[in-house]
C-alpha cells in the first residue's frame, strides 16, 4: 500500500508540475527571449527539478514521520513535505534570480517582496503537493 501511495503521489505531482511550469512560463524572461528549443528544455528541466524536490521532500518527511511515529501519508507528514518543498523553492528562486542570475522573472511576475521570490513558484509548492496528496489516499481537505 505504501509503495502504491508513493507512486500515485509522485505521478500526480509530476503531471501537475509539468502543467504548472508550462502555465507560468510567460512570467519568466525566457518566454520572450528564448528559442522554442530553449523554452522546451526549460519546461523539461524545471519539471525534472520539481520531481527531484518532490522526491527528497517526501523522503525527508517520511523519515521525520517515522521518527515521530506519525502515520505514513498522514496530515503531519504531508504538511512537512509541503513545507520542505516550499522552503527549498523559496531558497532556490532567490539563489537563481538574485545571486546566480541563472534565470529572471518578467515584469509580469508578482513578487513576494521580502525575498524577491516569484508568487507563482511559491503557490506551486503549496498547491501541487496538496492536490497530489489527495491522489495518494488522503481525504480531500485533510491537509487544511
Amino acid at each position: 500500500m505504501a509503495s502504491r501511495a508513493v507512486l500515485l503521489y509522485l505521478s500526480a505531482a509530476t503531471a501537475l508540475h509539468l502543467v504548472w511550469e508550462t502555465a507560468q512560463l510567460p512570467l519568466y524572461t525566457i518566454w520572450s527571449n528564448g528559442t522554442r528549443l530553449e523554452i522546451l528544455f526549460a519546461v523539461i528541466h524545471c519539471t525534472a527539478g520539481d520531481l527531484l524536490i518532490t522526491v527528497f521532500a517526501l523522503a525527508l518527511a517520511a523519515l521525520i514521520a517515522r521518527i515521530g511515529r506519525w502515520p505514513f501519508f498522514g496530515k503531519r507528514m504531508m504538511l512537512t513535505a509541503i513545507l520542505l518543498g516550499l522552503c527549498y523553492t523559496v531558497f532556490s528562486e532567490w539563489l537563481n534570480t538574485q545571486v546566480r542570475q541563472s534565470w529572471s522573472y518578467s515584469e509580469t511576475m508578482p513578487l513576494l517582496t521580502p525575498l524577491g521570490t516569484g508568487l507563482t513558484p511559491f503557490l506551486q509548492w503549496l498547491i501541487v503537493p496538496g492536490i497530489a496528496s489527495v491522489t495518494s489516499g488522503e481525504k480531500p481537505g485533510s491537509l487544511i
